[in-house]
Formats: C-alpha cells, sequence, structure tokens
C-alpha cells in the first residue's frame, strides 16, 4: 500500500454547534403539522400500512423522540427519518440552507462496488490524485463505505433498495444541508479515502471537501399557532403557454399532474441527460442530439441486416413541449419508414408530466391502448380541481363525451372525499377522462423495446407500464425504481420552515402485478416495472468500455424481437 498523506486525528473533530431555538411545544407542533399533512393527502397510506409495515398515524414514538431532543438540527433530521420510513421515492422533506460540500470526485454502484465514475480534475489533478474512473472507494475517515451506505440512507430514499443504494452512493462525495440537516457535523474540512485501484493496491488520499453556503438555523421564535401549510401546486412542471396536451379544461388539475422526481437531490451521472449513459455503435447515424434546442438524442444504426431505430427520452418534463412533440413525431415518421424496430431509451428518466407521457405513447400504440389510472386521495382540493375543469369544459364548448367523462371523475372524488381517508378507484389525468386512449395522429408500427434501469423513476415507470400493460414491446434493463403517484410540493412545518412534497395518489395497472416480494397489486408504487428481459448496465466492463457490453446485448435483443413471430 503506499500512503500519500497523514490525516492527523485532531482534523477529524467538526465543532458540533449544536443550536436549541425552537421549544418542545414548537417541536411537537412542527412534527404533527408534518404528520397532518400526510394523513390528510398521501394516498399510498394504507399500501405503506400493509405491505412496507409503516403507520404514519402511529405519532406516539416520534413524539417521544422529539421531546428528548435538545437540538434543532437533530429536530430536522428526525423529520427526515419520518418521511424517509415511508419508503416512497416522491416524498421528501427539506430546509431553507444553501450549505453544500463536495470532494470532487463521484461514485456508483457498478457489480456491487462503489467505483468512481467521475473525476474533476481540476480540483483532483491527475499528477497528485492518480486514481482513475473504475477504482473502487473503499473508506471515508476510517469507516468502510457500507457503513456510511447505511447512515446516509434515510436522506435519499428511492422506493427500492436498489435505486436507494445508488442514490445515496452519490452524497458520499456530494452533501447539502437542504436534504441532510446534520450534514456540516459530520462533514470535516478534510477527509481520507481509501482507494482500491484496478491493480488491486490500496491507496489513502487526504482531500478537501469544497464547502460553500449557509449553514440552516432556526431563529427563536413565541409560539402562536402553527402556520397553515400551502400548497405549490405549479411547483417542479412545465407550466409553458405552448402544451398542446393542456387543453384550457385541464388547467385546474395540472399542478396534480406531476409524476416527477425531484432532480435537484440526485447526483447520479447523467440522470435526466440527453444523451444516453452508453456509447452508441460506431455506424450511427445522428439524427437529434447535436443541436441546442434538440429534446432528444435520435439516429439509426445496422445491425444483423437489419436498421434500427434509437431515441432517448430524458425526460417527460421538456422546455418547450410544443417543439418537443413535433421532433417526437417527426422521429416516429421517420423510422416507421427507415427501420426495422426500434429501441426507446427511458433509463435514468426522472419523470415529468402525464399528459405529455401519455402524448408520446398515443405516437408509439397502433390501437386503443389503456393508460394508467390514480387512485386519488380525495380532498375537498381535488374536488374544487375537478368541478373548475368541468366549468371550462363546459364554458368552451368541450365535446360532450368529455364533460361526461370529467362529470364521473368529478363524482368519484366527491363521493370518495365523504369517506374516512376516501380513495377513488383509478380515474384518469388526462384531457379526455377515459383511460381507454386512442392512437396518436401518427404511429410507429414496427417491433419496439423499452430500455429501463433502477432510475427509471415516476413518469419514468409510467411509460414502460403501460409499453408493458399493453403487450406494445419487450421492456429490457432491470427492474424501475417504483416511483408510483402524482405528486404535490408544499410549504410545510413552521417552525422548522420545511418544503415538502406528497404522493397524492397511487397509479393503477391495467393488472394486478404477482410473483414479486410484495402482494400482489395493480400498482407501481414500490412494486417498479419489472424488465421482460433483465441487462445489467452497471458493471465495471460497462464502465470502462462507454457500456458497449450493455450495447452488443440490447441489440441482439432487438434482433430477436424482430425476427420473432407476429401475433
Amino acid at each position: 500500500m503506499r500512503l500519500l498523506f497523514i490525516l492527523a486525528a485532531a482534523s477529524l473533530a467538526v465543532n458540533p454547534c449544536f443550536a436549541q431555538n425552537l421549544t418542545a411545544e414548537q417541536r411537537a407542533s412542527d412534527l404533527r403539522q408534518l404528520a397532518g399533512l400526510y394523513a390528510k393527502n398521501y394516498g399510498p397510506y394504507e399500501w405503506k400500512r400493509d405491505a412496507k409495515g409503516f403507520d404514519l398515524y402511529d405519532l406516539k414514538p416520534w413524539l417521544a423522540r422529539a421531546e428528548k431532543l435538545t437540538d434543532d438540527l437533530e429536530f430536522a433530521d428526525l423529520l427526515v427519518e419520518y418521511v424517509a420510513s415511508l419508503d416512497d421515492a416522491h416524498d421528501s422533506i427539506g430546509f431553507p440552507s444553501t450549505w453544500t460540500a463536495t470532494l470532487g470526485f463521484g461514485v456508483d454502484i457498478y457489480d456491487g462496488k462503489l467505483l468512481i465514475d467521475t473525476i474533476n480534475r481540476t480540483r483532483l489533478p491527475l499528477a497528485t490524485f492518480p486514481f482513475a474512473i473504475g477504482d473502487e472507494l473503499v473508506s471515508i475517515d476510517a469507516k468502510p463505505v457500507e457503513e456510511w451506505l447505511t447512515r446516509l440512507r434515510k436522506y435519499n430514499i428511492a422506493a427500492n433498495n436498489v435505486s436507494t443504494r445508488r442514490l445515496v452512493a452519490g452524497n458520499l462525495t456530494a452533501r447539502s444541508q437542504s436534504r441532510i440537516p446534520i450534514a456540516p457535523r459530520f462533514t470535516p474540512d478534510k477527509s481520507m479515502i481509501e482507494v482500491r485501484r484496478a491493480s488491486g493496491d490500496l491507496e489513502s488520499y487526504e482531500l478537501t471537501w469544497l464547502k460553500s453556503g449557509t449553514e440552516l438555523e432556526f431563529g427563536p421564535l413565541p409560539s402562536p399557532a402553527a402556520a397553515v401549510a400551502r400548497a405549490k401546486y405549479a411547483a417542479s412542471i412545465n407550466t409553458s403557454e405552448d402544451d398542446p396536451t393542456m387543453p384550457a379544461h385541464m388547467l385546474p388539475l395540472r399542478g396534480k399532474m406531476n409524476l416527477a422526481l425531484d432532480i435537484d437531490r440526485q447526483t447520479v451521472l447523467n440522470f435526466g441527460g440527453r444523451a444516453p449513459i452508453f456509447t452508441l455503435p460506431a455506424n450511427f447515424q445522428r439524427r437529434l442530439g447535436s443541436a441546442g434546442t434538440d429534446t432528444f438524442t435520435s439516429g439509426t444504426f445496422e445491425s444483423g441486416g437489419k436498421r434500427i431505430g434509437f431515441i432517448r427520452i430524458p425526460s417527460f418534463a421538456p422546455a418547450n413541449t410544443n417543439l418537443a412533440l413535433n421532433q417526437f413525431l417527426t422521429e416516429m415518421v421517420f423510422f416507421e419508414q427507415n427501420t426495422d424496430g426500434m429501441i426507446i431509451d427511458d433509463m435514468r428518466n426522472p419523470g415529468g408530466s402525464v399528459a405529455y407521457c401519455e402524448f408520446l405513447l398515443s405516437l408509439i400504440m397502433p390501437n386503443t391502448f389503456r393508460t394508467l389510472g390514480f387512485e386519488i386521495r380525495a380532498t375537498s382540493n381535488w374536488v374544487a380541481s375537478f368541478q373548475q375543469s368541468l366549468r371550462i369544459a363546459e364554458l368552451t364548448g368541450a365535446p360532450d363525451w368529455q364533460i361526461q367523462s370529467i362529470k364521473g371523475n368529478l363524482e368519484d372524488v366527491k363521493i370518495a372525499n365523504k369517506g374516512v381517508r376516501g380513495k377513488t378507484g383509478p380515474i384518469s389525468l388526462n384531457s379526455s377522462g377515459s383511460l381507454d386512449l386512442l392512437p396518436g395522429i401518427f404511429t410507429y408500427t414496427k417491433p419496439v423495446i423499452v430500455l429501463v434501469d433502477e432510475l427509471s423513476a415516476s413518469g419514468g415507470d409510467f411509460f414502460p407500464a403501460v409499453v408493458q400493460d399493453n403487450k406494445r414491446g419487450l421492456i429490457v434493463g432491470m427492474r424501475t425504481m417504483g416511483a408510483g403517484g402524482n405528486v404535490v410540493a408544499y410549504d410545510g412545518t413552521a417552525y422548522t420552515e420545511g418544503f415538502i412534497r406528497i404522493t397524492e395518489s397511487l397509479m393503477n395497472r391495467k393488472n394486478p402485478v404477482t410473483g414479486t416480494e410484495f402482494p400482489a397489486a395493480p400498482y407501481v408504487e414500490n412494486i417498479g416495472v419489472r424488465p421482460d428481459v433483465e441487462v445489467d448496465y452497471m458493471t465495471r466492463d460497462n464502465l470502462m468500455n462507454g457500456g458497449r457490453t450493455f450495447v452488443d446485448t440490447i441489440t441482439k435483443v432487438m434482433l430477436d424481437h424482430i425476427a420473432a413471430p407476429k401475433n
């Protein structure tokens, strides 16, 4: 082993800066307020209680723990743990801090090990820090990486353990106090890391944390009645006026059609990126992906005497919806005329809008297809939203069948709202008000495979679920994340100034999913979409060769699918 630097033990001592401005009454108030928001609005409560064993209504142990705390940041950390116990990728609580810290490199889990996949050579010049892409991170500050993954798990929950471990891996070398309230306390000025090189040698390096921003502090305040949380229904979705998927009568529901992760908290390489994570074949002829206005990466390549189309959907929240739809339609027309089959890349897709997702699906579905419904946790707000939608549809002269569909949805929500924590059956969140959708103005009819992985999330779960449910093509890759509902952002927790995200419904598939570690259920939440053909990109081999092994495998799957007998 080559020891490059020795870290003095004294440098590991981090000033704890304990602060107590919140009273015990205020902490209890914030915890109850947070729980109340979830009790009122959280759609998957019964699923989490029965399938995951967590009852968000059982506040007694949480209140007991909060009562013993004398430190504000530790209390904020407790609120994070409460939300994390839902094991829901959509749901989180954050705080108004700008403090961040990074070590200058990133890791992810390949072949079950934390391998380095990005290095900032401006901060970590090769001459001084010769570790390389593909080397294994073994420990930080004498703690094995597995211990760090366990310690940081609650700060990046992602609905299934594999997805969670991958997201948490990023927090080993990049931390934000907004999501990790106590991060400044366990992040020293310098850290000693151990790296196992490709040769097998174990080397140690001292790295400086680059810290910026202002640390979080809750100022003292008397205790009036707790502030009322305000829903921020337009948060984190495309609100441009050039969206043809959003007719006027759907605007009252716009903020409830969000199927997206909070991408700001993710540190995974290329998450939501326009380019695929892998290198495309040498004979790939690019069509989209070079110009700044291109929403997608697309093109064709030859293999086995067949011409294969490829298009990557980076997210379902494009900057310009109208442009994106036109580009996708143009590609489908070209591919229909010039390819034998098409690969759709949905990997590392953080999701987006229900309407946009369904519109893209309509362009690859030659026949009427069943979309995903939503079992909505009914509230007065949902009732008002559907009521507004109905009124606008009537005033703007929407077709009678559309008005009747909206009336049906409104009635379902009104009935559910009268029940104790009532939920609707599966209803649509699209402009037609129906779960059965017609093909688009043009449809691609050739064989299709959809690539997915553990970070195909929310809308990235929705898209392959519909393809699989309607037997339109093969799902290839790894089980998707399982972020299965619409999500709304709220201002919450008066004294800790927390901002939260709450899943308000459960995506409902055409048929129950069986044969998993969960009870049979027609849900995406936690279950995810299981691939028809399992292919794992996350190997050291793929990391080092630009995914060549992965591309060779999926190309063979595509060729076999093209050659398979058609029903």
